[in-house]
């Protein structure tokens, strides 16, 4: 049996949407170190994650005082490149800045 019917009083097909599964999203995660300045890690969040300042001050906050903070949520190919970039700035910098993903 086809996937669509025929309109027969417009003549047009209409086609039966077909339910896609949504891939799966990866929440980033930027994890406290004790080397790694405050003022490196916003500079992070905002030039690596878009994020504003007041926004990269809250997640640093977040870093600092609770161990972690949520960078953002992406497809499996973003995430891994935003954590590719992050480890590759944190080297350059000298700094053991460590990111790290999970599934949503």
């Amino acid at each position: 049996m086809p996937d669509f019917e025929l309109d027969e009083d417009l003549g047009i097909e209409n086609q039966e949407k077909q339910k896609t599964d949504e891939p799966p999203k990866y929440k980033v995660i930027l994890v406290n170190d004790n080397y790694t300045t405050f003022d490196f890690v916003i500079e992070i969040l905002v030039s690596i994650f878009s994020k504003n300042v007041p926004d990269a001050v809250s997640i640093t906050t977040d870093v600092h005082k609770k161990g972690s903070g949520l960078c953002g949520v992406y497809a499996r190919e973003i995430a891994e490149t935003k954590l590719e970039m992050v480890k590759q700035a944190g080297d350059e910098a000298g700094f053991p800045l460590r990111c790290v993903m999970e599934e949503e």
